[in-house]
């Protein structure tokens, strides 16, 4: 397919926005003691909800009734000191980008809009803490921009050839060569890719293509970054005008791996016939090479049994932690931790050792999922693994929230 017109390192914009100006200015403050519901207190605009009895403090950081999400939880998108994190949310007054890409201090919690982008589909975070997104231009065409979320500067970096767009999250690798996404070149909706961009050459093509691979949500492996982690939704269906009829089949979803740059499929053993079929939610363990995902919470991986696993390339899969019915999965930058939420009860965000399986509760999210995603608290560890970022609809409306992780919690988990 076609080059790019941008090339690495031309910096064709430099943006010191206002979150340089009036986050990077601003020194962390810490936590108040707790002030319980009937005596809230607001700082940068957030609302401090309350002290749970692990020790959390749990802050409402969005307080307009827009549509906000925490973006995913599989990596912490946070900048690489744990200072700011973004967030994204839909805002009805705007036309064309209507997606406003929102940073925050944690701590202050000060927050200002890094810029507009055409929705979360693309969005990725680099392992040093640069966010790249997507944003139209007035000709129509779907630039790659860069964001340093530490001083709010922003370059592009690509722009998409062949009206090629991204449906999934993005993923980049830690040396910034290559950025990919799921796309669907093909009129129709029987046949979905995988788009692999080179970011230094300035080119783009399809790795990979499949029936089912309708939402893969492409990961690269965090260390040598030359291998690609995808979601297989087997028998997955949309209807031939583009509506969803059926996400997995009755045979379940499963992962494999692609080589970067050359395709060449790895498959693993999760799902069925080797275990219950994948909920859909994985991550890299740091630079392990294993990768953690859950499956369903039933028969020989029901929560006592554990359907938190860790698989690697040619090796059955492990259980790394049971007691709970995990759902969504996020690994810490330093891959030590996992962060889950548990989907039963007030659905209890929950961090453990990748290694040991030390489990503890954060925090009681208090949501009630329904189909919205931004209901479902999709909890991720920020970088310094004293914070966890989650969603929740508690106040009756999809809000963004920050519990901080109890003292000598992670010491207690990852103590040999």
């Amino acid at each position: 397919m076609g080059t790019s017109p941008f090339r690495p390192g031309r910096r064709a914009i430099t943006r010191r926005t206002a979150v340089r100006r009036m986050l990077a200015a601003s020194a962390a403050v810490a936590v108040p003691p707790a002030l319980g519901l009937a005596q809230q207190a607001t700082s940068g605009g957030a609302i401090h909800v309350e002290r749970q009895p692990t020790g959390a403090e749990i802050w409402q950081v969005t307080t307009e009734e827009f549509s906000h999400s925490n973006i995913y939880c599989e990596v912490p998108y946070c900048s690489s000191d744990s200072r700011y994190f973004v967030y994204q949310r839909s805002n009805p007054k705007l036309s064309g980008n209507r997606t406003e890409l929102m940073v925050v201090e944690l701590g202050t919690w000060k927050q200002d809009r890094l810029d507009t982008c055409t929705g979360i589909g693309g969005s990725a975070i680099s392992h040093d803490g640069l966010f790249y997104y997507l944003k139209g231009t007035d000709g129509g065409e779907i630039d790659l921009l860069r964001a340093d979320l530490a001083d709010g500067s922003i370059e592009p970096v690509y722009r998409l050839q062949d009206d090629v767009g991204i449906r999934s999250l993005g993923t980049v690798t830690t040396d910034r060569r290559y950025y990919a996404g799921g796309t669907k070149v093909d009129p129709g909706w029987t046949m979905f890719d995988v788009l692999l961009v080179d970011l230094e050459e300035g080119t783009q093509r399809i790795l990979d293509r499949d029936p089912f691979i309708l939402n893969p949500h492409p990961q690269f492996e965090p260390g040598e970054g030359r291998t690609l982690m995808i979601q297989h939704n087997r028998g997955g269906k949309y209807s031939p005008d583009g509506k969803l009829e059926r996400l997995v089949g009755p045979e379940g979803a499963t992962l494999y791996l692609l080589s970067v740059p050359d395709g060449e499929r790895t498959t693993l053993q999760v799902g069925t016939p080797d275990t219950t079929a994948c909920t859909g939610h994985e991550a890299w363990i740091g630079d392990t090479r294993e990768m953690l995902l859950t499956v369903s919470a039933r028969d020989d991986y029901a929560p006592e049994k554990g359907n938190l696993l860790g698989v690697r390339a040619g090796e059955p899969a492990r259980v790394v932690a049971k007691g709970y019915r995990f759902a969504h999965v996020g690994v810490s930058r330093c891959g030590r931790l996992f962060s889950c939420d548990d989907f039963q009860g007030a659905y209890p965000l929950v961090i453990g050792s990748n290694q040991s399986g030390k489990t503890a509760v954060v925090c009681e999210s208090k949501s009630s999922p329904t189909r919205s995603q931004n209901t479902h608290p999709h909890p991720y560890l920020t970088p310094d693994l004293k914070w966890v970022i989650f969603n929740s609809n508690r106040s009756g409306f999809p809000h963004i929230y920050a519990a901080s992780v109890p003292e000598g919690m992670v010491d207690q988990l990852t103590a040999s």
